[in-house]
């Protein structure tokens, strides 16, 4: 069994106690008529690549990183800076940074859009985790791995980000997560994948999850099935789905994008297309993995994005608000959802298979991008843990094929029943930080999937 850590306690500097700090000093650096919107981002984390079940690389990271944002009348500047946790230094930092700003700012335009929240509130968010000691993973791994050519990556501890304006609104969020992805490859060379995150790390989950996966090997040493093109009865799991949807979410449910008619899902937005009616998603702050607050100083709430099969919102930030007339939400800049859910429905995970029947079932996807935008076709290719099914079970791994597809078709007059069990997937973005947010979704079994070559 592996040893437990909480990385808060291993933390060389108090994040939150700093930013504060730091929050203070820039309110009496501030000059009349100026605002200076900071934001934070932060993190604790161990990062752990594995290869052939063993320790291929590992390290620590801590590092924080400030953003200045000076505002004066309609013009606005940004800096950003490396904080190393010393106060001093760090607010010696900041006292050159805004002094470069008040510079740049003296030849700067005015900002046509520009926009940002004048109010004052208070939120915090600490989440405390039950995150695997580093060295018991090491042996934990071992033992689930042996025997296996057990690939992988984990990267796990404190995530933080705050926000202050000197308007007097201060917000901060910090929680402790894992994301732990791993294959296992077969000699043939194809692989099953499969990933495991949260807050609450267990042993045994973790250890059932490497078992169910080597359940499948066997599978994968059959003779793969060559499928013709054309259309197949399909499950398609949750991190398949999440490939979908993360596209299409680029853009899709941005007010920017649907205001300029650039929306992947315009035809939804307008009420050209419905979808079946069980069909909701929204942006779920309740899921608690994504802050409370953006970086204009704006609160955040839960958003419904789809309801029964409709188009019932979208995502507002402040600049595209400014531009097009609009009351902004709270939307991050990209105006892309950072805690998608989609409602379960009914199909239980240990009736798939049998109703399925013979198809395909589909684990992941891989490589997915826009064939038809304003139709919201979807184009990539089926890779790792792709099966054919026939009566009920899993009777070979399918050729990599490629499919061209239509969301409106997969969510509409293709959707035969919803997964009862939505699967958290946190976002696993570690360039150059480890990202927040992730989707729960559950997975899908369609009439039809198009496969073309």
């Amino acid at each position: 069994m592996s040893d437990f850590m909480s990385p808060r306690a291993t933390h060389a500097v108090d994040w939150q106690r700093h930013f504060t700090s730091l929050a203070d000093a820039i309110e009496r650096l501030q000059q009349r008529g100026e605002t200076t919107l900071s934001s934070f981002a932060g993190e604790q984390s161990d990062f752990i690549r594995f290869n052939a079940g063993r320790v291929r690389q590992s390290g620590t990271v801590s590092q924080g990183k400030l953003t200045l944002r000076l505002i004066d009348g309609a013009r606005q500047a940004y800096s950003t800076l490396t904080v190393c946790g010393d106060l001093q230094q760090d607010v010696d930092e900041v006292r050159a940074a805004l002094a470069t700003l008040r510079e740049g700012l003296r030849d700067a335009a005015d900002d046509p859009h520009l926009l940002f929240d004048t109010s004052s509130w208070q939120r915090t968010t600490r989440r405390s985790g039950r995150l695997p000691d580093p060295h018991g993973l090491l042996r934990v791994v071992a033992e689930c791995a042996r025997g296996l050519d057990f690939v992988g990556f984990y990267a796990g501890g404190t995530i933080v980000r705050g926000f202050a304006s000197t308007r007097g609104s201060r917000g901060w969020y910090e929680v402790d997560n894992f994301n732990f992805s791993w294959s296992l490859y077969d000699p043939s060379g194809r692989a099953i994948k499969s990933t495991y995150a949260g807050d609450d790390w267990s042993d045994a989950v973790f250890a059932g999850k490497v078992e169910q996966a080597a359940t499948r090997l066997a599978v994968l040493a059959r003779a793969p099935r060559a499928l013709a093109p054309g259309r197949y009865r399909a499950w398609l799991a949750p991190a398949a789905l999440a490939e979908l949807l993360g596209v299409t979410a680029w853009r899709g449910f941005s007010a920017r994008a649907q205001a300029s008619s650039r929306s992947e899902l315009y035809k939804l937005h307008v009420g050209e297309i419905a979808l079946d009616p069980r069909v909701t998603l929204g942006e779920e702050l309740g899921l608690g993995i994504t802050p409370g607050f953006n970086d204009d100083g704006y609160l955040r709430d839960s958003v419904a994005l789809i309801a029964a099969g409709r188009s019932a919102g979208q995502l507002t930030n402040a600049r595209s608000a400014r531009e097009f007339g609009l009351t902004p939400n709270g939307a991050l800049a990209e105006e892309a959802p950072a805690s998608l859910a989609m409602q379960p429905g009914a199909l239980m995970d240990e009736d798939v298979l049998a109703q399925l029947g013979t198809g395909l079932y589909i684990g992941n996807l891989w490589y997915v991008n826009f064939s038809d935008r304003m139709n919201c076709r979807l184009t990539g290719m089926t890779r790792f843990a792709t099966f054919w099914v026939e009566n009920g079970q899993i009777a070979a791994p399918l050729e990599a094929m490629r499919f061209d597809d239509s969301l409106y078709r997969l969510l509409g007059s293709e959707l035969e029943q919803i997964g009862a069990q939505a699967e958290l997937l946190l976002s696993d973005g570690t360039w150059g930080e480890r990202a927040t947010g992730g989707m729960q979704l559950p997975g899908i079994l369609a009439r039809s999937f198009e496969l073309t070559l």
